[in-house]
């Protein structure tokens, strides 16, 4: 298949980012726009598992895997020299994730 300008914009807009993202400032503000979008995904997931008190078990399930997921790609990842924001990103994403649905637990208590 011949290679479009789109298919060669997607695949090369992970090494655009990186090289945005050198300066320490856009770098943080990055992270924080994950970490925000994630925290407020972990507590929508804990709100709606909460309100239909019948998915928790699965919901809960659902978020493990994904945590376990990200913490097994980030070694790889760390292995790799140019990865950095990759694995920056995947930590601030997870760290939102928990924190979102722990604040959710602790408002059901």
């Amino acid at each position: 298949m011949q290679q479009t300008r789109f298919q060669s914009l997607i695949l090369g807009s992970g090494a655009r980012l990186q090289e945005w993202a050198v300066n320490p400032w856009r770098r943080l503000s990055l992270q924080m726009i994950v970490l925000l979008v994630s925290f407020t995904i972990g507590g929508a997931l804990g709100s709606i598992s909460g309100t239909l008190s019948q998915l928790d078990p699965l919901s809960a399930l659902v978020c493990v895997v994904i945590i376990e997921v990200a913490a097994r790609v980030r070694g790889p990842l760390l292995r790799q020299s140019n990865q950095g924001l990759t694995v920056a990103l995947l930590d601030m994403a997870r760290i939102g994730l928990l924190y979102g649905l722990l604040i959710e637990g602790f408002k059901v208590l």
